[in-house]
């Protein structure tokens, strides 16, 4: 089976995570089963998909019939084995703690069809701790994307020490298929490539407004304003190469010593304690004038897709 091949699939566990998963299948045109031990959840999750969509049609972004096409293919079951039952794509985005993870895999290890893709949302966890003894080890994989995955397509892609190498092949041509970007890693490490480089900036974020160098809104404002700007078109790597008429290697070694200097002058974790967090969430109220998370979310993902297809209109040039 190739990623081509792959028609239906399943969505397990259905928070943040897993409901925005439930969006990028059925916006590619793939029946979906979606399976959440809660019925409370479930439920919220199939009302949001509805809705979600709804708001997209007014605001331009898709069309009407476009949207009751993709709510026709989203499908909830009331149990797990109803879900897998044939598919052959699974996409897990359970709770974050092993021992579940574990428990997960090893009912859809039993219960799925022999040949179908068993892909795991986690953020952290190695996948050959999760398919440990599993006889269908080298079917499970890391698919761990970015929140929410239908708004922000890189995922994150690793096997297992077990898993086969033709899995992760076609894992990656299925999310390409959908609309994804698959980042594929060569071994596992703790937080993967995003979260390590997301805690490495947040953690001198924390250590600039602990110390009192700024507040929460200047330190958003240099990188929303300023890095994050350079970034939503390249890596650091590719910011460098722009810095500097030589390109990366001119940058890296005029600024190799500045570099060293300021690395080794960033301090280490602070701590995060209730008193500073509730800091952190008074400044964030302020900044945000009281508006709610929810719209904040809503105009986050309007702007990114704006952002998203602003970028195809204007392809880098080397991809021409």
């Amino acid at each position: 089976m190739t990623g081509l091949d792959i028609h239906t699939v399943a969505v397990v566990g259905t928070g943040v995570i897993g409901r925005s998963w439930i969006r990028v299948f059925v916006g590619a045109g793939h029946p979906t089963r979606v399976f959440d031990p809660d019925p409370d959840q479930l439920a919220y999750a199939m009302n949001w998909l509805s809705e979600d969509l709804e708001r997209d049609v007014a605001g331009g972004l898709l069309s009407s019939d476009d949207a009751s096409k993709q709510v026709a293919l989203a499908g909830s079951v009331e149990s797990l084995e109803e879900a897998i039952s044939g598919v052959d794509y699974v996409q897990e985005s359970g709770p974050e703690k092993l021992s579940i993870k574990r428990a997960i895999f090893s009912d859809l290890d039993r219960l799925a069809g022999k040949d179908a893709i068993l892909a795991s949302s986690t953020s952290a966890m190695d996948m050959t701790e999760i398919a440990s003894g599993l006889e269908g080890a080298r079917r499970c994989i890391v698919a761990h994307p970015t929140n929410p995955p239908h708004v922000v397509p890189a995922v994150e892609v690793l096997g297992g020490k077990n898993t086969d190498s033709s899995i992760i092949e076609t894992t990656v041509e299925f999310l390409r298929s959908v609309g994804q970007i698959p980042v594929v890693l060569n071994f596992f490490i703790e937080g993967f490539l995003l979260n390590r480089l997301q805690s490495a900036l947040v953690r001198e974020a924390f250590n600039l407004v602990q110390s009192g160098v700024a507040d929460v809104d200047a330190v958003d404002a240099v990188v929303r304003d300023g890095l994050g700007l350079r970034w939503a078109l390249m890596g650091p790597f590719g910011v460098g190469n722009t810095n500097a008429d030589g390109g990366v290697r001119e940058y890296f070694t005029r600024f190799r010593q500045d570099y060293i200097e300021l690395m080794d002058d960033l301090e280490g974790t602070p701590p995060i304690t209730d008193e500073f967090i509730e800091r952190l969430g008074q400044q964030v109220d302020d900044a945000t004038r009281g508006s709610s998370v929810a719209d904040i979310n809503r105009w986050r993902d309007t702007m990114v897709t704006e952002i998203r297809r602003l970028k195809e209109r204007h392809p880098e040039p080397w991809k021409k």
